[in-house]
């Protein structure tokens, strides 16, 4: 009798992790559509700490999809485009998480690349690549506006730049938050990301 409990206790958990698994797959396989609520992921940072995206509810969250290793990123963080616009909204209740679903990246490289580049802010892993895949994200630097109600309310490059010799590029992003600070609408909800392809596993 006591090792039909012991193996009904197991069928029980076994059940129980299978539907959170089955639950988290669904969260991350809903896909980014500019207007609906942004899919929800929680990702370990580069110290291993669980970032969870529902916790920033009641702010402005940016997504930017990095990889440490692309020619387009390492431009604009020699030209500090993401660490300018992190500082300059930081008090303002908007929050910046990078994602690196570059396949076989680990928490320790990201911390590696972060502190070289003074990045004051999570370095997420989705090595695995479904938060990625959520998103669309196709992309490195890939950027998404989430606003304060949780919804999608930007999607794409992180200006019209694409090659980097203008001199008064558009800041895509910097638009959308500004805009989103004053309660108004994205007026350029999605463009086109450009840079280097994302690494995905598969």
């Amino acid at each position: 009798m006591l090792w039909k409990s012991v193996i009904a206790t197991v069928a029980v958990l076994l059940v129980g992790v299978m539907l959170v698994q089955a639950e988290e797959k669904q969260q991350t396989q809903q896909q980014a559509k500019i207007g609906a609520p942004a899919p929800l992921f929680a990702l370990p940072d580069q110290t291993g700490k669980m970032v969870n995206l529902a916790d920033y509810s009641g702010k402005i969250v940016v997504l930017e999809w990095w990889n440490n290793e692309c020619p387009v990123v390492q431009r604009h963080y020699k030209a500090n485009t993401m660490t300018t616009l992190n500082s300059k909204y930081k008090d303002k209740d908007v929050v910046w998480l990078s994602v690196n679903s570059t396949h076989g990246k680990t928490n320790a490289d990201n911390k590696k690349a972060g502190d070289a580049w003074n990045m004051g802010w999570p370095i997420l892993n989705d090595s695995a690549g479904n938060v990625g895949h959520a998103y669309g994200a196709t992309n490195t630097p890939g950027m998404y506006v989430i606003d304060k109600t949780g919804v999608l309310a930007y999607m794409g490059a992180i200006d019209d730049d694409p090659q980097g010799k203008s001199t008064n590029a558009k800041n895509y992003v910097s638009q959308a938050i500004d805009q989103l600070l004053a309660g108004q609408s994205v007026s350029e909800p999605q463009t086109k990301q450009y840079g280097c392809s994302v690494k995905y596993a598969n």
